[in-house]
């Protein structure tokens, strides 16, 4: 047990370090547009199918958080209604949008969707839509994944403005069970959650500066439940899920 958890630990900050060099320019590049889109009173929707989902709600009303990212949470499309239809859900052209039109997404609004296959019906269309309503669409996908299973699809990678690639390899699991043909350790949403978190901080830190970074304190700290208050108050017309 204690070699495949080092194999693992092992890996995934491996994977980490690469990343951090890898995606500087186009982390950079996200910060930016998230930026001018804070500094605009815009939103910064995430939204993800199946396990992906998680980052959408990694970052809603979250400790450290910046409180003008909205969570996009379609609730067939995620696992608790029901893990297997979630799967058709996701695969089934047309069924997305009436989801996203709920949460009126404006002309400048940053949309980041994450999808580590990168070739469902539902998060190609929700960048197609982005795209439609003027948003700036970032995706954090898989580029190998993607290019392995397409087979003339169209790619979530290709359709985005801005792509950060995780660099996995198809299938998300990274370490190999001896004796046999499986896989364990999946790794998109350590590696996504923590490329999410660096750019929101990095934009908090930009925001800071000029004393306007709308951050979220964790409720059990000093003075969170007044600054918090006040936070929701200011975001909740276009965050249906505060």
């Amino acid at each position: 047990m204690t070699a495949i958890t080092d194999t693992y630990f092992a890996d995934l900050i491996r994977r980490l370090q690469t990343l951090k060099t890898e995606l500087a320019d186009p982390m950079a590049t996200a910060a930016s547009v998230i930026l001018e889109a804070a500094r605009n009173d815009k939103r910064v929707y995430v939204f993800g199918t199946g396990h992906s989902h998680m980052l959408a709600e990694e970052v809603h009303y979250r400790a450290g958080g910046l409180a003008f990212a909205v969570p996009v949470l379609v609730g067939s499309a995620m696992l608790h209604e029901g893990a297997v239809i979630s799967s058709v859900y996701e695969r089934t052209e047309g069924l997305v949008r009436p989801a996203l039109e709920r949460y009126g997404m404006q002309p400048a609004d940053v949309f980041i969707i994450v999808s580590n296959s990168g070739v469902n019906a539902a998060p190609v269309e929700a960048a197609d839509y982005g795209h439609e309503v003027g948003a700036t669409v970032i995706a954090i996908t898989s580029v190998a994944y993607s290019s392995a299973v397409a087979n003339g699809r169209r790619r979530l990678a290709d359709i985005a403005d801005i792509v950060l690639d995780n660099g996995l390899p198809p299938g998300d699991a990274l370490i190999d069970l001896a004796g046999t043909d499986l896989k364990v350790g999946p790794a998109s949403t350590a590696l996504g959650a923590t490329v999410l978190n660096a750019i929101f901080a990095e934009v908090a830190s930009e925001l800071a500066k000029t004393g306007d970074a709308p951050i979220y304190l964790s409720a059990n700290m000093p003075g969170a439940a007044a600054v918090n208050e006040r936070l929701v108050k200011k975001y909740r017309p276009r965050n249906p899920h505060l």
